[in-house]
Formats: C-alpha cells, structure tokens, sequence
C-alpha cells in the first residue's frame, strides 16, 4: 500500500485521533478495541484520512454525520468511495444515528463483513440498513 500512503496528512490523522467524535469514540472503546479486531484509527490512505481501517480485509469504516447528507458531502463521499473502491477497499458506511440507536446491530454488520469468504465481492460501497439522511 506505499502507493497509498500520503505523509502530509499524518499530523491531522494525528490530531484527528485525539479528537473523535462520540460516535468514533463508542465504536473504538466499546468494539473495535476490546473485540482485538486489528483496527486503526484515522488512517492515511492516498489523499484521505478514513474514520476506521482494518488491514487483512482492506476494510474502511466511515461513521457520516450531518455533513454528509448535505449536497457536498454526498459528492465527496462519492469520489472517496470510488478511489478506495478503485484501490481495491471495501468501505461500510453508518450514520451516527445507528451507532447512537443501533449500534449492536453495526457491530455485527461489520463482524459479518470480517467474516464473509474471499470469493463474495465486498468491494463496493455498503450503507446501512438506516436510510442515509435519517439522523446523523
């Protein structure tokens, strides 16, 4: 992945780990952390700073608040997942309303991506069962 690497954004990935939102917080201290799932938090990836990275099945998770549902939020998104998908990740997406409101049921979203086999084509963009533009 060194192609993918961007250096100049390590130190807001740095700063930006320091200040997740609540949402960023539940997700790292509540599961991904204690589960021993091999996470990183705010991690560069070619010009992008993504929420949560998982290496072995090149898994991004990115939690979406508000600003995301706005017009330039859904284009940026758009290109983002197109380049991380283009690069070959797999990226869910969860508002912050189903970590706030169903946030076992995200957990287990992504337990069952972590587990599904090689041969199935994870490899485009998920959205959560909630409907974008729902809370967040």
């Amino acid at each position: 992945m060194n192609h993918l690497s961007n250096s100049r954004l390590t130190t807001n990935a740095q700063a930006l780990r320091k200040s997740m939102t609540k949402e960023e917080r539940r997700l790292w201290y509540d599961f991904l952390k204690p589960s021993g799932i091999n996470a990183h938090r705010q991690k560069t990836i070619g010009p992008y700073i993504v929420d949560f990275y998982i290496a072995k099945p090149k898994l991004v998770i990115e939690l979406d608040g508000s600003q995301h549902y706005e017009e330039a939020g859904i284009r940026k998104d758009y290109e983002r997942d197109t380049f991380l998908t283009s690069n070959g990740f797999s990226v869910l997406r969860y508002s912050n309303a189903d970590i706030n409101e169903n946030f076992m049921g995200v957990c287990e979203d992504i337990l069952k991506h972590l587990s599904a086999s090689p041969e199935q084509d994870e490899r485009t963009p998920h959205q959560s069962s909630a409907l974008r533009g729902i809370g967040g």
